[in-house]
């Protein structure tokens, strides 16, 4: 696999929109305190021309998204490339992508729900490590959560570990400001599905959302087979979440990811809470 090269001081990182973009005041806001936080840190941090743009869930044309993505990829400066914003309609820009100048120009990417069409591809298909976390705008927070500082830390090639934090936020909370941090409400808790015993897992992970994950199965770009076949030895361990698939959407998401070859070598999943989940028939997300 292509490790791309980890950040260090003076480096360049790139902001670009390839979903949707931003288009509120706080949002703006938040953007500026993530650029100057980083530059505290030493970074130089660039934008794309539709990072502040929105219409109809996308910050422009999906040609233009992939030009603008394709812009940082190929810019010898830019180290690593942050996502504005998850959204639905990152898939389109796919076509529009040169996965053979991506190969050749490893780079860190990094982006969740929405940005699963990236992440997963750029993974699957290029053989390149991304990494699935924060979209830009959570590095304009006021004060930075650990899991933040832990997100720069793994760029910078420090800090591989992650662990488990006590509280977590549920749910979408209006800003005020921009500059709010994660409401911490609930606390967070692990639960095995199928056994009350300690469970250990060793392997190679890939995932992400399964709303993404299901549209993006049989398409020309879906090398995930030929992935794990590559690295069948290692095992594979899925980490999937799901925006707001209800629980027959859910349970035919699953069916269709293991009928399509995609579970074959998996040791083990780790299942993230869903954003939204309806349990109108008497199923609960755990079943």
């Amino acid at each position: 696999m292509i490790f791309p090269e980890f950040l260090k001081k003076g480096d360049v990182v790139g902001i670009t929109a390839p979903s949707d973009g931003n288009d509120k005041e706080t949002d703006f806001v938040r953007l500026d305190n993530g650029i100057r936080q980083l530059g505290e840190k030493g970074y130089k941090v660039i934008e794309t021309k539709h990072v502040r743009t929105s219409d109809k869930g996308r910050s422009t044309d999906a040609k233009t998204r992939a030009s603008e993505f394709m812009e940082l990829i190929t810019n010898d400066k830019v180290k690593a490339i942050f996502s504005a914003s998850g959204g639905d309609y990152l898939l389109e820009i796919l076509p529009y992508l040169d996965f053979d100048i991506i190969k050749q120009n490893p780079k860190w990417f990094q982006g969740y729900s929405d940005n699963t069409g990236l992440v997963h591809t750029i993974t699957t298909l290029c053989d390149i490590a991304t990494i699935y976390c924060n979209n830009f705008n959570d590095f304009g927070m006021a004060v930075w959560h650990k899991s933040v500082e832990n997100n720069l830390s793994i760029l910078e090639g420090k800090h591989l570990i992650q662990e488990s934090f006590d509280k977590y936020q549920d749910g979408f909370y209006d800003r005020v400001t921009g500059l709010e941090e994660y409401v911490l409400t609930k606390p967070v808790k692990w639960r095995s599905i199928n056994t009350d015993q300690e469970v250990a897992l060793e392997g190679r992970t890939i995932g992400g959302c399964l709303d993404v994950l299901i549209a993006l199965v049989g398409t020309r770009f879906d090398n995930t087979r030929s992935y794990i076949e590559k690295y069948k030895d290692d095992g594979i361990i899925w980490y999937l979440e799901s925006f707001n698939l209800p629980a027959p959407a859910l349970t035919l998401a699953l069916l269709q990811l293991r009928e399509a070859g995609w579970f074959k070598y998996t040791r083990g999943f780790v299942f993230g809470r869903p954003t939204f989940y309806d349990d109108s028939i008497d199923s609960t997300y755990e079943e």
